[in-house]
């Protein structure tokens, strides 16, 4: 049993739903719920994003290096021409 309801639908919308209908050869309103059925299950079966895990370890400390000096460090890393 359907519920009868009023909405308003874009005119972009209006008349792909129209075409889809014309092409399948049934009536707008069983279009129109054929394509939100297919739009609510393809957002319930998406993929749920993994959470994004970063593991810090320690990568030692080089001598000589003045880990407050940005400059030095840039330099160190890609050589004189950094900039």
């Amino acid at each position: 049993m359907g519920i009868r309801t009023t909405i308003t639908l874009d005119e972009d919308v209006v008349e792909r739903v129209k075409q889809e209908s014309r092409s399948r050869g049934v009536s707008f309103r069983e279009t129109l719920n054929d394509l939100l059925r297919l739009a609510l299950t393809q957002r319930d079966s998406r993929p749920r994003r993994r959470k994004l895990r970063i593991e810090a370890f320690h990568m030692g400390h080089r001598g000589g290096l003045n880990y407050d000096d940005l400059e030095s460090l840039l330099e160190y890393g890609e050589g004189p021409a950094h900039r």
